[in-house]
């Protein structure tokens, strides 16, 4: 057997860990592998054979190998990549020398630094010289997000590695230029950037970037509110494979920057402007005209835009490659914008179009042209849409999987009793719609003739519908196995002690009114409200209605996430946000 190889300033606890997804190149399976085996050009290693600072001494005849220790090595890399714990990458590196140089890459290139104490190792190791590898330039992602309390001379033994390609740093608070711009600096790898939520960063830090990072594809500045104009604009001039950028709350940011990405980074796959309220119609336009390729627009709060931004585009032109808009709180967008953005973009896969309360019948009359494409809509506060609407909404996109109605007044039970028929529904937001009865709840717990199946609902949003009573949510309850998520704020019924009890408690932030409504079941509580009914309460619908199938049919993954409504809270659900309201208006 060979020699064991010394163990000499390695951390043991260097473990994977996850970049920011919105700052990812490309959001693709794990390409780890994929990775490992490109730099497998070598006949003795495809990692760190460079870096190794030992070799054999000349005149030392080496021992005979094993069969496996002569395996090659893309083979060896292949069964190192499977491994999921550290501790046994470790292993395989203290084995011998041709497996120690084939691990080393792949336990080190996105070390875990989740804790301090493990921060703590790497930092060691990245640092010590006698190491038996270049620690420093194996490390290609560097994520450090779990440690708010992060300064920037906690990130000086990082300054050395200058091949990370995704850097995540998103709500390290203490950060400030100095500490970024140091990692950043003389980094002509890095691929993806994350500091949403610095708040101290200033355009300094993005005039590095742009000096240091021609391989830029993702940015992520979400909250830096100090950065402007000018950095941006010199960003958009130097790092033209940018795909992804979010400027989420960079609300100093307008058209010059804006249209300055969309003349000089045709790759631009998805861009956030959320809240960025000094960007107009004409920034729009010229996104969608100049990227052919653009998948994602996102101008939630972007109050400036109007009908024009839309209107302007060319009136043959399709854009078959965007598939989700957002437009939430654009007020000034109405009837005729929506019908252009559906003759330009047939594609939509997901098109929320809350706040927009202008918008009528003649809207959702337009969105039914998406057919099988739409998935995901959100409709809320939109309070002129009828019925009618949503019914040849459901006739015409019997693949929505969710949909947002809160507000919507002139809703009644038929409308319901219409989405009910969605095969694929998951997701029901019905927020005081106030004119809804136990009718709908039974059509949503009913099985569907045309897909026997168990129900495929997860989320379902209630609250301030005062005609529910017991009988049609523990109806639902029953029929619904996959039901995650159940929000009852202000429904008389459910505002009793012994039920209440299951409930998720109310944020900090609320006030006593507000946590004296508040009615939100979540994960376990609803199997407990479930049990609860069925143990105590009797339905006279269950017999009837409850009818249980098996399910092998495997259903499409749904995108997106719940956007905002009117005096919303978001509350942390685990795996994803979801949104209640607060005491109705009297």
């Amino acid at each position: 057997m060979a020699p064991r190889l010394r163990q000499n300033g390695r951390s043991p606890s260097a473990a994977p860990s996850e970049t920011s997804g919105s700052t990812s190149p490309e959001r693709a399976a794990d390409d780890d592998t994929d990775f490992f085996m490109a730099q497998a050009n070598d006949s003795q290693s495809s990692i760190g054979v460079a870096n190794f600072r030992d070799s054999h001494p000349q005149n030392v005849r080496p021992m005979p190998l094993p069969p496996i220790g002569r395996l090659p090595p893309e083979i060896l890399i292949a069964i190192f990549s499977k491994l999921n714990l550290p501790s046994d990458m470790l292993n395989c590196m203290l084995v011998c020398r041709g497996w120690a140089v084939n691990s080393v890459g792949i336990l080190w290139h996105r070390p875990s630094c989740n804790s301090w104490s493990n921060l703590t190792s790497v930092t060691a190791s990245v640092g010590k010289q006698d190491s038996l590898f270049n620690y420093a330039d194996l490390i290609k992602r560097l994520n450090l997000s779990a440690l708010s309390d992060v300064s920037d001379g906690t990130v000086v033994p990082f300054v050395q590695c200058k091949r990370i390609e995704r850097l995540t740093l998103t709500n390290c608070s203490q950060l400030t230029d100095t500490g970024v711009s140091d990692l950043v600096d003389g980094n002509r790898h890095l691929q993806a950037l994350d500091v949403s939520e610095l708040r101290h960063l200033t355009d300094h830090t993005l005039n590095t970037v742009s000096r240091n990072c021609p391989r830029l594809q993702g940015l992520n500045i979400t909250g830096c509110s100090k950065m402007t104009d000018d950095s941006l604009f010199v960003v958009s001039q130097n790092c033209r494979q940018i795909k992804r950028l979010k400027l989420n709350g960079v609300s100093n940011i307008s058209n010059r920057s804006i249209q300055s990405f969309a003349e000089n980074c045709p790759s631009i796959l998805e861009i956030d402007l959320h809240d960025c309220r000094l960007v107009t119609s004409p920034s729009v336009t010229a996104l969608i005209i100049t990227l052919r390729h653009l998948r994602e627009l996102r101008l939630a709060h972007c109050t400036e835009i109007d009908d024009s931004a839309f209107l302007k585009l060319p009136e043959f032109a399709t854009y078959d490659s965007l598939r989700i808009l957002d437009l939430t709180g654009c007020e000034n967008v109405k009837d005729d914008a929506v019908e252009r953005i559906v003759h330009a973009a047939p594609r939509l896969r997901n098109l929320v179009l809350a706040k927009c309360r202008f918008i009528t019948d003649r809207s959702v009359m337009a969105i039914c042209r998406l057919g099988k494409n739409l998935h995901y809509v959100h409709l809320g506060h939109c309070s002129n849409i009828t019925d009618s609407a949503v019914s040849h909404l459901v006739k015409s996109c019997n693949r929505i999987r969710y949909i947002d109605l809160a507000c919507c007044n002139r809703l009644t039970d038929h409308s319901v009793q219409q989405l009910a028929t969605l095969p694929k529904l998951r997701r029901i937001g019905l927020v005081k719609c106030q004119a809804i009865t136990d009718q709908s709840i039974l059509a949503l717990a009913r099985p569907k003739m045309t897909h026997p199946s168990v129900s495929s609902l997860e989320r379902v949003h209630l609250s301030y519908c005062v005609q529910l009573n017991k009988e049609g949510i523990h109806a639902l309850l029953n029929n619904c196995p996959r039901l995650t998520h159940l929000s009852l704020t202000g429904v008389p019924p459910f505002l009793r002690p012994e039920l209440t009890k299951f409930c998720r408690e109310a944020p900090k932030e609320f006030t006593q009114q507000q946590r004296d409504v508040f009615c939100v079941f979540s994960g376990d509580g609803v199997n407990r409200l479930r049990d609860f009914l069925n143990r105590y309460e009797s339905s006279p619908h269950e017999e009837t209605e409850a009818t249980m199938y098996d399910d092998d049919e495997e259903l499409d993954e749904d995108e997106g996430q719940m956007t905002g409504l009117m005096n919303a809270t978001v509350i942390n659900d685990g795996d994803d946000d979801y949104i209640d309201v607060g005491p109705m208006n009297t």
